[in-house]
């Protein structure tokens, strides 16, 4: 398993559109072969700024270079540049292979 998470660090005053931005946009995902899960991460308030990450599960490393590499890739992110930039500096990415994981047990 292979988790990719970008993070942002937005001001307080750009907090809604941010959120705003990522709850309505198409990210097309779904359509890709090796995609888990995606989750939008909210974090602390410090010092006027909110915390957030991005966290995409794929099922290797390889399935994760294959989407942004994509149609569906460009196509989720075609708009970026159309909109002015919510956050501040660039997003980190991180990258983390799985050496352990650990799941809630099913109902019998």
């Amino acid at each position: 398993m292979y988790l990719a998470m970008n993070r942002f660090t937005v001001t307080l005053e750009n907090a809604a559109e941010f959120e705003e931005l990522w709850l309505n946009r198409e990210s097309h995902l779904q359509d890709m072969d090796g995609f888990v899960s995606f989750h939008m991460l909210k974090g602390p308030e410090e010092d006027g700024h909110i915390l957030y990450a991005s966290h995409t599960v794929w099922q290797s490393e390889s399935h994760f270079r294959a989407w942004t590499t994509s149609e569906a890739f460009r196509a989720s992110h075609a708009r970026a540049g159309q909109t002015r930039k919510l956050h501040e500096g660039a997003p980190r990415f991180e990258g983390f292979q799985s050496i352990q994981s650990i799941d809630a047990l099913q109902p019998a």
